[in-house]
């Protein structure tokens, strides 16, 4: 499977694919709301990118209204929720981590445990076999703690 070539568009092919007036993507970069690339002689390249924030800006401008200064405010703001986001997301992901080895832990030290209880009573069975009605427990018994439930009393 081929990759497709990222291709660069021209203002005026740009302003085409939009029905805007070159003059108007002019301001919008004299604004700061894109930056298309340049070549060697100076003339724009949009890429992608550029396209995508000039629909968001043009949707902005002509569909809902908002002025040249509002779009800024926008497209910053969606910028800071967009980090936001990332660093949340980020939070999120290391206290599942910490969460996943706490769990761990956890197990390993019940397991231990239930393995130490365990030898205990044989040990206790081996002394008094038959001091209590419990049935006696093999050497080689299966014991799934897994299934074991421990319940917390609030505090």
């Amino acid at each position: 499977m081929m990759k497709r070539k990222k291709g660069f568009f021209s203002i005026s092919a740009v302003a085409k694919m939009f029905s805007i007036h070159q003059q108007t993507v002019r301001l919008y970069e004299k604004e700061g709301l894109i930056t298309p690339k340049r070549s060697e002689g100076g003339t724009r390249l949009f890429s992608d990118v550029d396209l995508d924030r000039l629909e968001e800006i043009i949707y902005l401008t002509q569909d809902l209204g908002i002025n040249l200064a509002g779009v800024e405010m926008v497209l910053k703001l969606k910028k800071q929720v967009k980090k936001m986001q990332d660093d949340m997301n980020k939070m999120f992901d290391s206290t599942q981590q910490d969460l996943d080895k706490e769990a761990e832990t956890s197990r390993v030290s019940v397991r231990a445990s239930a393995e130490r209880l365990l030898s205990m009573k044989r040990e206790q069975q081996k002394i008094a076999p038959l001091a209590s009605n419990e049935p006696d427990i093999a050497d080689d018994a299966v014991v799934d703690v897994e299934s074991w439930e421990i319940e917390y009393e609030d505090e």
